[in-house]
């Protein structure tokens, strides 16, 4: 029976159109940091990259190799942790070219030190890139946070932001960093801008 974090994980991926605390465990990813404009090309072929490993992990027992533990799965949805640099902080319009970013595709836990390195070899020969050498595997635990469903173009996710900052105060909460980060359930390149599905999410702590 394949595992559907759709179905499984409905807390950490489908939250309402209004914010909510929820506490996010460690997870593991493969992670690819940047700057810059995310509708770049070079942001892309990023994206290409870690979906190549994700999925060389998820088609290894078709090649012939299970790893201990292994399920079948639903390969995760691509995320990203974001901020700006001192410059973009300060600049009026917004100006993407200052983003920071890791882009990540999160991994189930059978996914270990071996089984990475087998889909990197994996990846190196069937679809060899330069960026391959940059991606990180490792760990990420959010812990408190408070999240919500952004529905429509990430040029407006301000108006869900403010909602959410306002939702922080009023609960005694603030928070514990800068970037935030987003889960992308709808495939911009197949879905029309107003119904894009993206999950923001701030890490947080009480007030001391």
């Amino acid at each position: 029976m394949k595992y559907e974090w759709k179905k499984h994980e409905k807390s950490l991926y489908f939250p309402k159109q209004i914010p909510e605390v929820i506490t996010i465990p460690k997870q593991t990813f493969f992670m690819l940091k940047g700057k810059g404009d995310p509708n770049s090309d070079s942001f892309a072929e990023k994206i290409g990259v870690l979906y190549s490993l994700a999925y060389a992990v998820r088609m290894m027992p078709k090649q012939g190799y299970i790893p201990e533990g292994y399920f079948e799965y639903t390969v995760y949805p691509l995320e990203g942790l974001w901020d700006l640099t001192e410059e973009g902080k300060t600049s009026e319009p917004l100006n993407k070219d200052e983003f920071l970013y890791t882009i990540m595709i999160r991994q189930p836990d059978f996914v270990v030190e071996d089984v990475v390195k087998k889909a990197f070899d994996t990846v190196r020969k069937k679809k060899p890139h330069p960026l391959l050498e940059d991606v990180i595997f490792g760990a990420f635990e959010d812990g408190l946070s408070v999240q919500m469903l952004h529905l429509g173009s990430y040029d407006d996710e301000p108006q869900s932001f403010k909602i959410m900052n306002e939702f922080i105060a009023k609960n005694n909460l603030v928070k514990s960093s800068l970037s935030h980060r987003e889960i992308y359930l709808s495939d911009a390149r197949k879905v029309q801008s107003d119904k894009l599905k993206t999950v923001l999410r701030y890490m947080v702590k009480p007030v001391e």
